[in-house]
């Protein structure tokens, strides 16, 4: 024969294995089943329970997947102990005759294996890593089985492995991660896949493996937990070990949120106010991979389910709370922003009164804690939005600004005025008169600054169009504010850069109104000599006391 028709002739005959296999399978369901009606059990079921490998019966519990185990009555049928060993048989041959399919219960009924449990009911790994009985591939198995085995599958997942070694249970991490990649396929080709049956386990597994306890901070394990000495920039990353498999679970909790077999109504009961939270804990990670994930899931959960929307809005004021007011320690502050640039993008006009709250007593305070150049690019784009959105909330933000200025901190001033510069370009005429005179007296002091950048940063203000145009239109009020500061670089800033830059603004200026230039200089030099005559007074008090000190000794 052709090197083809062999092909053809082992493929026929694996395809006629597997049909007397499956055939197999459905005789020993059926007698299953019926051996289940005469005692009163009900075996492999995806119902309300799930019977316990020693004799116990599994009850799901309530959202997140928790169970609960009790005593299963023995006594429930008077071939109780008969039934089970006939169980054990036919499941161990209907198990060899499907290459090891464990399709009607993870644990044998009073079997010894059963008793010791793995991680939180889990049976133990042994079981459900068991090499002599692997699970089928979904493609493997006839459709309506499919929902069972998902189940199986998630069981699988469900168990937690330690990564702080590598080499240790190597083979069942392989196995798990493969497991968790079928399943994502598995739910990616169609509809129906999140049943209400599969529900409960589908949050078991989630919280097992995302839901934990966050590793400390290399600051925290040396001791340098106090804000004051915190330095999040000479922080080492640390990723997470389990990536591997958090990776996987992530993409499969992202397509369960976005399914459409996730009805609203249902779905909130699962994940609920609860689970919102906890992920809202995760944020907290290390692992910028994690948070990324974790941005885009709660975003979609924000928008999916309205229901939660105030809760989630809540729920992040109180972290920046705590961050402002307590810790000063956050590594998730950049990724919440984000979320909540897009909310606030969606806000309705006229902004509530909740809103406006939230930019006074959250945005505007997460300019005070001294790592705010992690997450200040992401700040300045939330509070933009609400000047775009309403002109008038210029006035509270610039304000705001003022309230929180750094005062020896001189790259945070840096970053405020790059922020005030972008807000000023959105804020109107009436707005700009109510806080002109303390914004430009500030700006003032920063021109004034000894840190070269500060200064320059503040003199490319003026480089601004629509900043001159206000200022051209207030100039009787702003330029007896800033002329002093401007005179004083121009004489003797130690930055030459600083200087040219003085001399330009004060240039133009000198070009916008020539006559009120003039009268601010004569009151500037009238100044001086007062302030000079005023020194040369004290100094002579000065020498008085020396005198009459000198006198009396």
């Amino acid at each position: 024969r052709t090197r083809t028709e062999r092909a053809r002739s082992a493929r026929n005959r694996a395809r006629a294995a597997r049909r007397r296999r499956v055939a197999m399978l459905r005789n020993v369901k059926k007698q299953l089943s019926g051996l289940g009606r005469g005692s009163g059990k009900r075996e492999g079921e995806d119902g309300a329970n799930d019977s316990g490998g020693d004799g116990t019966t599994t009850t799901r519990g309530g959202r997140g997947g928790s169970r609960s185990t009790s005593p299963a009555n023995g006594k429930s049928s008077g071939s109780g102990t008969n039934d089970a060993g006939v169980f054990n048989r036919m499941a161990g041959a209907a198990a060899s005759a499907a290459g090891g399919f464990r399709a009607f219960s993870s644990l044998r009924v009073g079997s010894r294996e059963g008793s010791r449990h793995g991680q939180n009911g889990l049976p133990s790994m042994e079981v459900l890593y068991d090499k002599n009985k692997p699970l089928f591939l979904f493609r493997d198995v006839p459709v309506n089985e499919r929902a069972a085995l998902f189940g199986k599958k998630l069981q699988l997942c469900s168990y937690c492995f330690d990564f702080t070694d590598p080499a240790i249970d190597a083979r069942e991490k392989e196995i798990k991660r493969q497991t968790l990649i079928e399943i994502v396929d598995y739910v990616n080709q169609g509809t129906g896949r999140f049943t209400e049956q599969v529900l409960e386990h589908i949050n078991f597994m989630l919280a097992q493996n995302l839901f934990r306890t966050l590793p400390p901070t290399s600051s925290e394990q040396t001791g340098l937990v106090n804000a004051a000495m915190f330095d999040p920039e000479e922080e080492e990353t640390s990723l997470e070990p389990s990536w591997p498999h958090l990776q996987i679970v992530y993409e499969f909790l992202l397509r369960y949120v976005v399914s459409n077999d996730i009805d609203i109504k249902n779905g909130k009961t699962y994940i609920d106010q609860s689970f919102v939270l906890r992920l809202l804990e995760l944020f907290d990670s290390e692992d910028p991979r994690e948070r990324d994930y974790l941005k885009t899931i709660l975003h979609r959960i924000y928008g999916k389910f309205m229901i939660h929307r105030p809760f989630i809005r809540q729920a992040i004021n109180n972290i920046f709370f705590r961050f402002i007011y307590e810790t000063e320690k956050h590594n998730g502050i950049a990724e919440l922003l984000e979320i909540l640039g897009s909310i606030i993008n969606g806000f309705a006009l006229p902004l509530k009164d909740e809103h406006k709250t939230f930019l006074k007593r959250a945005l505007l305070p997460l300019h005070k804690p001294k790592c705010v150049g992690m997450y200040h690019s992401q700040l300045v784009y939330c509070v933009t939005q609400f000047v775009e959105k309403d002109p008038r909330m210029a006035d509270v933000v610039i304000r705001g600004l003022l309230k929180y200025w750094p005062v020896t901190n001189s790259q945070k001033e840096v970053l405020i005025l790059g922020e005030l510069e972008e807000v000023l370009e959105l804020t109107q005429s009436a707005q700009f008169a109510n806080v002109m005179v303390p914004l430009f007296k500030q700006i003032s002091f920063c021109i004034n600054s000894t840190h070269f950048q500060v200064a320059e940063r503040a003199l490319f203000l003026w480089n601004n169009d629509y900043i001159v145009n206000l200022v051209a239109q207030h100039r009787h009020a702003l330029l007896p504010v800033c002329f002093g500061a401007l005179e004083k670089n121009a004489v003797g800033h130690w930055n030459p850069v600083v200087g040219g830059l003085t001399i330009n603004v004060r240039k133009m200026l000198q070009e916008m109104d020539p006559e009120l230039f003039a009268q601010c200089r004569e009151r500037w030099l009238a100044d001086q000599e007062r302030l000079a005559e005023d020194e040369k007074a004290r100094q002579a008090r000065w020498s008085r006391v020396e005198r009459l000190a000198g006198a009396s000794a």
